[in-house]
């Protein structure tokens, strides 16, 4: 009861929020992330440690704290427009978007393996998921369902309002690889923390454990992996950044291939990041797990 309790309350909320202004939105999001930074102190010190790890004494702690603040901030508005996204007009969102590179994915789309995008939780990434319209191509998203089965009914009928598949990440291998034989689009986030089952990368710097998922799908389907990150402009317009797919080494040895690979793609996403890096999910616990 309690879980149908909070996830009717965040639905109802959500449809109220929806009907904002996309410029009221965003005021109101900031001001939210700005309270979360102050009232939800437990990720606070997660994004400063990781920070402090990712920047070292590049940036001193007064510039660490402004950063962090200005990722929470970042993480309001996305809330708010996850809103108008999932239960309001969603039109006005899309129709903000420019995209760069669209012609990347024709390439690679015209290779008949369909296509697999590495992204991360960077700018706002459901409507990043939301425009795959925008490529004209169908799309599938591997997703971790939410704990409360009830918001996660909700927020999946919001995914799916795009045509967006949605893929378990339970139950992911089946799922990608049955959309690649339809010759469809399959988003990756390659940026959270896999455990000690992980193959360990450099991320900024320091070695992190990432999934070998994507890695291992490019070896084994040929599919091209495309590099496909939206950032928000100032105003409140977005730019969707599609690049040439990354060249994926093959040397036999299926160990070797993953690290390497893995490693190349993590580089992008790092390379998006330090770009944009008050637009990164800077409260998660990236380095979680060390290497044995």
């Amino acid at each position: 009861m309690l879980r149908y309790a909070g996830a009717a309350f965040v639905a109802g909320a959500g449809r109220l929020a929806a009907r904002l202004s996309l410029r009221a939105a965003r005021i109101l999001g900031a001001l939210l992330g700005e309270l979360a930074f102050w009232v939800i102190p437990g990720r606070r010190r997660v994004a400063l440690a990781n920070l402090a790890l990712a920047y070292g004494p590049a940036l001193d702690a007064g510039r660490r704290r402004t950063l962090a603040r200005a990722s929470f901030r970042h993480l309001g508005i996305t809330a708010f427009e996850c809103c108008r996204l999932y239960l309001g007009a969603s039109a006005p969102l899309l129709d903000r978007i420019r995209v760069e590179g669209l012609e990347h994915v024709k390439a690679a789309m015209a290779k008949n393996r369909g296509l697999l995008f590495l992204s991360a939780h960077f700018g706002n990434w459901e409507l990043l998921a939301a425009a795959h319209g925008l490529t004209g191509f169908p799309a599938s998203a591997v997703v971790r369902p939410l704990d409360n089965p009830f918001l996660e009914a909700v927020v999946a009928q919001g995914r799916q309002r795009t045509g967006l598949r949605l893929i378990p990440k339970r139950a992911a291998l089946r799922g990608i690889r049955g959309a690649l034989a339809r010759g469809e689009c399959v988003g990756i986030m390659l940026d959270q923390n896999a455990g000690p089952e992980g193959v360990f990368v450099p991320f900024f710097g320091h070695l992190a454990s990432t999934s070998r998922s994507l890695a291992l799908l490019a070896l084994k389907t040929g599919a091209p992996v495309v590099p496909a990150f939206l950032r928000r402009l100032p105003g409140g317009d977005h730019e969707l950044t599609l690049e040439a797919a990354i060249p994926v080494t093959r040397t036999g040895h299926l160990q070797h291939d993953i690290e390497i690979n893995t490693a190349r793609f993590t580089e992008t996403v790092e390379r998006h990041v330090r770009a944009q890096p008050d637009q990164w999910f800077w409260v998660h616990r990236r380095w979680k797990h060390r290497p044995a």
